[in-house]
């Protein structure tokens, strides 16, 4: 490859390569290919240190099936209506009116929600199309 490398310089120092077209098409692919590499380590460790999770394909289904997503998060938990409202801080019947559908809930008590299961507010508020 060095053989094909024209270098350019200026004030005795190279300034410029001049490289064939499919070796510099190569050398955009290594290095994507580093960066994708770079990316999964970095997942990778964040996992390992509890930073971030893996969510299974049954929970985004749901949610994208349309289930409501403080439910399905409550139910991955593994939290009972009861266990979700008192870390909360608000009583069942709202809660499971909020799952229903029959109230929205505020932002301050949708936050409160998602911290007691331990997810970002995105993840507990309903997409409407």
């Amino acid at each position: 490859m060095k053989e094909n490398i024209q270098l350019i310089e200026r004030d005795g120092k190279p300034e410029w390569a001049v490289l064939p077209y499919e070796e510099y098409l190569a050398l955009l692919e290594q290095a994507e290919e580093l960066e994708d590499i770079r990316d999964y380590d970095a997942a990778k460790a964040a996992l390992e240190r509890g930073e971030d999770e893996l969510i299974p394909g049954e929970v985004v289904h749901a949610i994208l099936d349309g289930e409501n997503p403080i439910k399905v998060w409550r139910e991955y938990r593994g939290l009972t209506q009861q266990q979700l409202a008192d870390k909360a801080g608000i009583s069942k019947p709202y809660l499971s009116q909020i799952e229903t559908g029959k109230r929205k809930g505020t932002m301050d008590i949708l936050s409160a929600i998602a911290k007691a299961l331990d997810v970002s507010l995105d993840d507990v508020v309903e997409k409407t199309e």
